[in-house]
């Protein structure tokens, strides 16, 4: 039983609302994995960007487990990095996608942002060089509590940004989120800056999944399916992409046991 409860499309969105979080991650590791599959079939090397964040749990949980994926045909990106963090701080993203899913798979090539360069600018010339070598096929997303994807806070997103990855300020609602996500033990322990790709980068995939769980994005979801597209809520945009996918479970999509809440 996958526990779907829902479907619906806004705009050109496609909505999935799950009973849990649990059903909702496999849900869209299913879909990724099969539609890794069928590109295999058609082309040589497919090329995917990924979300490093405890959202993302259950998809990459799903993947690493996954039947009949080549990984060593499949080349992979993450779209955002602290700035200034050592190395080897558990916090970089780079580590946590390592853990949860690049060591343990082993693609063909793993292609990660350097935050603790001492050239923020070189670091995001290099990756730009990585990205523009050929399409992105697929890219694995979650949506942040003021609405961000990537790092493009609502202070910094641009719907029409002409960069690939940019180094930006983080704003006070997303530095809070990763406290709240159990990554910083303290507001003040957060970066301030990070390199993010851009939301054209991110749009320009072609095929979009977008996994988010849990009460706290409950305003971030409703903003998404019901609010203008604005980058005041960035990920708004989402609802615009050809093939794009969300995927949530009743607490981030705000239904209540027995029923829809009233929002």
């Amino acid at each position: 039983m996958n526990q779907l409860l829902k479907t619906e499309t806004v705009d050109s969105l496609r909505v999935q609302v799950y009973q849990t979080r649990q059903a909702m991650g496999a849900a869209a590791g299913r879909d990724v994995a099969a539609k890794i599959l069928v590109l295999l079939a058609q082309q040589d090397i497919v090329r995917m960007i990924f979300a490093a964040a405890p959202s993302q749990n259950e998809l990459l949980d799903y993947l690493v487990s996954a039947p009949g994926i080549d990984w060593s045909r499949i080349d992979v990106f993450h779209m955002d990095e602290y700035v200034g963090l050592p190395e080897n701080a558990p916090q970089r993203f780079a580590l946590f996608l390592r853990h949860k899913l690049f060591d343990r798979v082993a693609p063909r090539n793993v292609y990660l942002i350097d935050g603790s360069a001492s050239d923020a600018d070189a670091a995001c010339e290099a990756y730009t060089k990585l990205l523009q070598q050929a399409p992105i096929d697929i890219v694995c997303l979650g949506i942040g509590e003021n609405g961000h994807i990537a790092f493009n806070d609502p202070p910094v997103a641009d719907f029409n940004d002409s960069n690939v990855i940019k180094r930006v300020a983080l704003d006070a609602m997303c530095r809070q989120q990763q406290v709240n996500d159990g990554c910083f033990p303290a507001f003040d322990a957060v970066p301030k800056e990070a390199l993010t790709l851009t939301i054209p980068t991110l749009m320009a995939g072609h095929h979009l999944f977008c996994v988010v769980p849990g009460k706290t994005k409950t305003e971030a979801v409703y903003q998404v399916l019901n609010g203008p597209i604005t980058t005041a809520c960035p990920a708004s945009i989402l609802r615009t992409h050809p093939v794009c996918t969300l995927y949530v479970d009743t607490d981030s999509y705000g239904w209540e046991q027995g029923g829809k809440e009233e929002r």
